[in-house]
């Protein structure tokens, strides 16, 4: 066996020399020029002269051809390195290699370092010098490492070239990227069980001979290795990810060497314990967005100039916007996009009113909801309309002079993990705002972070206006189809006119004709029931003339319950003071009189519908509560005050809308609270009538 496994090694090492010989000689025949066709030819020389040294080692078995052997593998890691770090050069216009960046600095002393590492740990084991531990094991660990650190070149080469040249560099990354992760196998299962695999040693160097074809693809295919090349922020996200996962592997490997030895008997099994406890840990940490957050900050901060690749940025909140879910995902959508890209868990959405008069939440991601409305003309609003400024809640508390005059309202209290607030602006207009949530990990808010998140959210205020834009037009088109359906209804109201008016004609020569008077009887009773029947299909949307006056609402609740009474159904009335509110009686009337319809409608036989009346801060409040089958929050905060949006199988929608229009014309406000199967609490603020303003408003109207 031991035998075969010589003659394997030679003919695998053997081919590896020829392989690379030969490459090595075409191409200093002139095949490419340059800094980057030297590195190259040394990195192919010193696989030959790797390849040679193995080969010797295998027939002869002397020690220190094994000696010279890891030491001219050491050195042939060190020439791809140099390749490697040449194609990753910045470049200039003139495609000559620029001054190395930090960055690049940063990589050239890494594997000077693992190099250095490397020599130093062989030549202890040659002496058999230890210093307290094993130098045999640290040139294993060195190993892994310098494996692990041609992979972070490879990725940083791949994720750094453009799309359109990564055609020549592919079959480069794939020869070097499949040795070096065959070579990543071969020395962590040696440093895990102290023991290098034979099989897979002696199969090493036809491994690496393989890749020879594929580098010599790549130089057929590019001119210039690297023309365009550029290192993306995610290129060294995935780099920095990949050394830690290569040290956190290599430390896992050194600490389950450490249990299987010290563990006696139940050694291997704590082993294999400690191996899944790795590889679940690991999996776990990959999964955590906070680390993440930290790790892209940490790279952000420390290895580039700006902490983002704005192309990317762009391109990534553009496509979260376009998501095509609809225009009831859009609010979310703006959430999460604005959101990583400082990198908050949570957010909420507020939108302006249609009425213009205040702003409410609209749409919230992983932050409770709020019922409140912040009036147009508050502080925080005329702040974020006027100066378009980024306010940041822990500056704000830290230094509140900062921020000159604003004053953040009581709802923010509900918020305690509130950041920052993002103003959503359109043209001159700020249709709404973000707040979101503290982010994942401890990010400065400094000018890069403000202007890109201004510039965010003046784009996703345009998308929100032109879905608004878009709503409207469609809501027009919606009473463009109703007033056709009216027109059906004038033509039926035109024949039951039509019939009746010949009726009251026949009636003069008929009408103690008991057949004729029975017949007219059915005639008004049909003509009565299709008129009724209209009734319900057409409501009645006029905006009255006459100016508000005095309404009591007292009177115009009673009448609602003895009207209600005689249909069958009963509302029990808790009423206190007499209340004079501000509006049109029969508009008021028939307010009133819809939110209780709607509550009866709601309510099965056997529930309540309560009607009461309070006083509030300059406001009537009547309150309407049931106990029916309630509303889910989605259709209250996006449909319920829409036209054409009801829950009634036969309604419209247009009586809640109309109520809603009317009572905010008047200076009013209408709050829901529901929930399903529970039953819905419906607040209606109407302005007090102060006669005394009244008639000085009049009197100034004349003077």
């Amino acid at each position: 066996m031991e035998a075969g496994l010589n003659t394997l090694n030679a003919w695998s090492y053997g081919l590896n020399c020829f392989v690379f010989a030969a490459f090595a000689i075409f191409h200093a025949a002139g095949w490419k020029t340059g800094l980057r066709g030297r590195t190259l030819f040394l990195a192919m020389l010193s696989s030959v002269v790797w390849g040679v040294s193995s080969l010797a080692f295998s027939l002869t078995g002397q020690a220190f051809l094994l000696a010279s052997t890891l030491l001219f593998d050491l050195l042939r890691y060190g020439a791809w390195f140099s390749f490697l770090l040449v194609l990753l050069l910045p470049e200039a216009e003139d495609a000559s290699p620029r001054k190395p960046s930090p960055r690049w600095n940063s990589l050239a002393f890494i594997a000077v370092a693992l190099l250095a590492i490397g020599v130093v740990a062989q030549a202890l084991a040659a002496y058999h010098a230890g210093f307290g531990f094993s130098p045999q094991r640290l040139v294993l660990f060195d190993a892994l490492a310098v494996s692990v650190f041609a992979l972070v070149l490879l990725e940083q080469l791949w994720r750094g070239v453009s799309h359109e040249l990564r055609w020549s560099i592919k079959p480069l990354c794939l020869g070097l990227g499949g040795a070096v992760l065959f070579d990543l196998y071969l020395f962590s299962e040696a440093l895990l069980f102290g023991r290098i695999d034979g099989d897979a040693f002696s199969i090493r160097g036809f491994v690496h001979a393989l890749t020879a074809p594929l580098v010599a693809l790549s130089t057929s295919r590019s001119k210039d290795w690297k023309r365009s090349l550029m290192l993306s922020q995610r290129a060294a996200l995935q780099s920095a990810s990949l050394v830690a996962v290569g040290v956190y592997l290599m430390f896992m490997s050194a600490a389950g060497y450490y249990v299987r030895y010290f563990g006696g008997e139940w050694g291997r099994a704590l082993q294999l314990a400690l191996l899944f406890a790795a590889l679940l840990l690991l999996g776990i940490l990959g999964l955590s967005g906070a680390l993440r957050a930290k790790l892209r900050v940490l790279v952000g901060k420390h290895f580039f100039r700006y902490r983002y690749d704005y192309r990317e940025e762009w391109l990534r909140f553009t496509t979260t916007l376009s998501a095509p879910d609809g225009s009831t995902e859009m609010g979310r959508h703006v959430i999460k996009g604005l959101a990583d890209m400082v990198e908050s868990p949570a957010g909420s959405l507020w939108l302006k009113d249609s009425s213009a008069r205040f702003y409410a939440q609209s749409t919230c991601w992983n932050m409770p909801e709020i019922a409140a409305t912040e009036d147009a003309d508050t502080s925080l609003c005329t702040f974020l309309r006027d100066s378009g400024w980024i306010v940041n809640l822990e500056e704000y508390r830290a230094a509140p002079h900062r921020y000159g005059s604003l004053e953040l309202p009581g709802w923010f209290a509900g918020l305690p993990n509130a950041w920052l607030v993002i103003p959503l602006a359109t043209g001159s207009e700020m249709i709404g705002f973000v707040i979101l949530a503290t982010a994942r990990t401890a990010l400065e808010v400094n000018w890069e972070i403000n202007d890109l998140l201004k510039t965010a959210g003046r784009q996703a205020g345009a998308f929100l206006g032109q879905m608004r834009a878009a709503d409207a037009l469609l809501e027009v088109r919606k009473f463009d189809a109703f007033n056709r359906m009216s027109a059906f209804v004038v033509h039926d109201l035109k024949n039951i006119v039509a019939q009746l008016s010949l009726m009251l004609k026949n009636a003069e020569r008929h009408r103690d004709n008991p057949e004729f008077q029975q017949d007219m009887l059915m005639t008004v009773e049909h003509a009565v029931e299709r008129m009724r029947q209209l009734m319900m299909q057409l409501r009645e949307g006029a905006t009255p003339l006459d100016s508000p006056r005095g309404v009591d609402l007292d009177a115009v609740i009673r009448r609602v319950q003895a009207a209600k009474s005689r249909q069958g159904r009963e509302i029990e009335v808790e009423l206190a003071d007499k209340l004079i509110a501000k509006g049109h009686e029969d508009r008021v009337e028939r307010v009133i009189g819809h939110i209780v319809q709607n509550a009866l409608d709601a309510t099965e036989q056997g529930g309540q519908v309560w009607v009461g009346m309070e006083k509030g801060d300059g406001h009537a409040v009547v309150l309407v509560r049931d106990t029916g089958q309630g509303m889910s929050p989605e259709f209250v905060r996006e449909r319920l005050f829409k036209p054409f949006q009801t829950t009634k199988p036969s309604g419209m929608g247009i009586g809640a809308y109309e109520s809603f229009q009317y009572v905010h014309e008047l200076g009013g406000k209408i709050a829901v609270e529901s929930e399903l199967n529970v039953g819905t609490r419906v607040s209606l603020l109407l302005p007090l009538f102060d006669l005394g303003t009244e008639i000085s408003a009049k009197e100034d109207a004349f003077a």
